[in-house]
């Protein structure tokens, strides 16, 4: 009767914890910690975590605008040879941006857990003395949230600017996030943007953390035209899924009623209630297949070269 008992509770205990899994998730809109964000204390061997990370994304789409060819010609200098390019619309890597947009969520759960608050931000500076190439962090805020003695949230912002920034070698900086005066039960924000000049680079996303991660996802609208071949992780943490989109791009142009639009593929990769210790979960990462980015503004309808490797 006890070896029963005990073994109905275990699986009960089993039902319960499953169940927590799938239907607690904390929520992606940033400014506000849930209520189910205050009391998650982790999950699992997890509860034994200094810091947990409650939620972690990353928005990636391209910001497109046409570049006018040839228009230097002029009405006499037309022949059958140049005719072709007079006035030319096309789209070249010096008329595409990705933007990138990251936030974080971390929980400090014990005293020791409060070096977990800072971060380390990498970002591509490349600086060869001749021609500098280099992403831009803009737009980022920090804010940190406690409870006092009533219950009631309080809410700090911490200055960005004392942040120290360091090169670490020929192609990349890192902006060291150090975050003050945190304490067990303190939930910390963390979003910035990057906008970069290199179309056929991608920054890989990192699923598995050295703390326990409860929710993560990496979003991105890619061009057709663009053709990557993307690595996603196969695990059965991560869910991947990829569907045609449409992006919008020279939207503010006086001489157009309305944004041009391009095909794209959309992609999402989500990770939940994820492990240090699990095995091994591979980073998401991409690379370019076609170097040559000087492509025609306008493909076909359904046009794709995107695929999950």
């Amino acid at each position: 009767m006890k070896n029963s008992f005990r073994k109905l509770f275990l699986l009960a205990a089993i039902s319960a914890c499953a169940s927590i899994v799938n239907a607690q998730l904390p929520n992606e809109k940033f400014g506000k910690p849930s209520s189910m964000e205050w009391d998650f204390v982790g999950w699992g061997d997890a509860t034994d975590a200094e810091a947990i990370i409650l939620c972690k994304t990353m928005n990636v789409t391209y910001q497109l605008s046409d570049q006018m060819f040839n228009n230097n010609i002029s009405d006499s200098d037309l022949s059958t040879n140049n005719l072709m390019d007079y006035g030319k619309n096309e789209i070249d890597d010096s008329s595409i941006l990705v933007k990138y947009e990251v936030r974080l969520r971390t929980k400090i759960l014990k005293p020791d857990g409060a070096k977990h608050a800072n971060i380390d931000i990498t970002y591509f500076s490349n600086e060869d003395g001749t021609k500098i190439i280099s992403d831009e962090v803009s737009d980022m805020k920090i804010r940190v949230f406690t409870k006092n003695e009533k219950g009631k949230v309080e809410k700090r912002n911490v200055n960005t600017a004392s942040f120290a920034e360091e090169r670490v070698d020929d192609n990349y900086k890192v902006i060291h996030v150090v975050v003050p005066d945190v304490e067990a039960g303190s939930i910390i924000e963390y979003q910035y943007n990057i906008t970069s000049p290199r179309p056929v680079f991608l920054y890989d996303w990192v699923f598995q953390e050295s703390v326990p991660t409860v929710h993560t996802k990496c979003d991105i609208e890619i061009p057709a035209f663009l053709q990557f071949n993307m690595n996603v992780p196969i695990n059965k943490l991560i869910k991947s899924s990829v569907e045609a989109g449409r992006l919008t791009y020279d939207a503010n142009r006086p001489d157009l009623k309305k944004g041009k639009t391009c095909v794209t593929n959309h992609y999402k990769i989500v990770g939940d209630y994820i492990r240090p210790e699990d095995e091994e979960i591979a980073n998401f990462t991409s690379r370019i297949t076609t170097p040559n980015v000087t492509l025609p503004a306008y493909l076909p309808e359904g046009s794709t070269h995107l695929k999950i490797k």
